[in-house]
């Protein structure tokens, strides 16, 4: 990949530390997670313009204190302990059309708008290319360094940049999208605290159509052939319907929604490391069995993770103490109630190491873990 230039934004002078009026003491964390697990953090305190989380992050940053990014906490794991330093939630706004011609627009938005309602507007004003990305929680600051997908769609196809906080320079500068390495759930932000995204631009569609549907369940459901265009707002309802339908759009009265969303990542495997696995699964489900494989770029295959999970003998509603994977999708691991971190990491461990010994296949943990692991 080339080498991308970042381009320097005007620098926002270092402020003092945070005052005690800013800070709130042994915030449980619990309350900013969607699973609704976690131990408290030392110091909370929550930035509501871009130059405030600038001057905030930077502040603890040279007060040595270590610092807890929290957004809509849709991908977040945080250990029973708590975190020992200061929790910052990003509450940033903002949004902004400039036309770029041949059709497109660019949207910028800042990183602590939620996702979901910058989907929606952007269908109600006939934009597409967001659309497949309806229904997933969090804000719009993470989707770049996760590189958030579903349906066919990742963030990488329609970001052109980003701006953000380098924290080892303490200088705010624009990246464009090809300088990220965005990749399949991932980026070089992903699992680092080397910089904060303030905000997000996108490069959209005018006229009403959305993306080509590359999603087959989504083809069929909206009874088109996979690469048709559909109209935003059709594509949206049906991905919000299949959403719904395994338990992915957040609903505070049904725990199948207390998750952090598809809690393993779809194996990534090479192409020596796949005939191996392959035979192991016949070995196990008969010569004959149908298994679900996608490219994934030279010499590399993509299993389901699901898949994988439900012929290792887990089913939807595997109950752990207290955690469960979701009646609905077994790829959640939920919260049904009084659950604690150590319980959902268990039932992880289970089912990972089950699908290992069956397969030989290692899954990989999706949600950012803040001082817990599998082990």
């Amino acid at each position: 990949m080339r080498r991308a230039m970042s381009r320097r934004l005007p620098l926002t002078p270092v402020t003092t530390p945070l005052s005690s009026a800013q800070v709130r003491a042994r915030v449980p964390l619990a309350e900013c997670t969607t699973l609704r697990l976690g131990g408290p953090a030392a110091r909370f305190t929550r930035a509501t313009t871009a130059a405030e989380l600038v001057e905030t992050v930077r502040a603890l940053d040279a007060a040595g204190d270590p610092v807890l990014l929290l957004g809509g906490g849709s991908n977040l794991v945080v250990a029973d302990a708590g975190f020992a330093g200061t929790a910052v939630q990003v509450g940033t706004s903002g949004r902004r059309l400039d036309p770029l011609g041949d059709g497109l627009v660019q949207l910028t938005v800042e990183a602590g708008e939620d996702w979901d309602s910058v989907v929606a507007e952007a269908v109600a004003q006939g934009l597409g290319g967001l659309e497949c990305l309806s229904g997933i929680p969090g804000l719009v600051g993470a989707t770049p360094v996760q590189n958030v997908g579903a349906y066919g769609v990742e963030i990488s196809q329609v970001l052109t940049s980003i701006d953000l906080l380098d924290r080892r320079t303490g200088r705010v500068q624009q990246m464009p999208a090809d300088g990220l390495g965005l990749a399949y759930r991932t980026s070089v932000l992903k699992g680092t605290d080397r910089a904060v995204v303030l905000r997000a631009r996108f490069a959209l569609t005018a006229g009403g159509q959305s993306a080509p549907i590359r999603y087959a369940e989504l083809a069929r459901v909206l009874g088109v052939a996979q690469g048709d265009r559909v109209p935003v707002d059709a594509a949206r309802e049906a991905v919000l319907d299949l959403r719904r339908g395994k338990g992915m759009v957040l609903d505070p009265a049904d725990h199948d929604t207390w998750s952090a969303g598809s809690f393993f990542t779809n194996p990534l495997l090479d192409d020596s490391t796949l005939a191996g696995v392959l035979i192991r699964i016949a070995e196990r489900l008969g010569p004959h069995v149908d298994v679900p494989t996608y490219p994934a770029g030279p010499g590399f295959a993509k299993l389901s993770a699901a898949w994988l999970i439900e012929r290792a003998g887990f089913t939807r509603g595997h109950a752990g103490h207290r955690v469960a994977l979701s009646s609905k999708h077994t790829l959640a691991l939920t919260n049904r109630g009084g659950a604690s971190t150590e319980d959902l990491l268990d039932l992880a461990r289970e089912v990972r190491d089950g699908v290992r010994t069956a397969f030989g296949v290692e899954l990989h943990p999706e949600p950012v873990m803040v001082g817990c692991g599998l082990g």
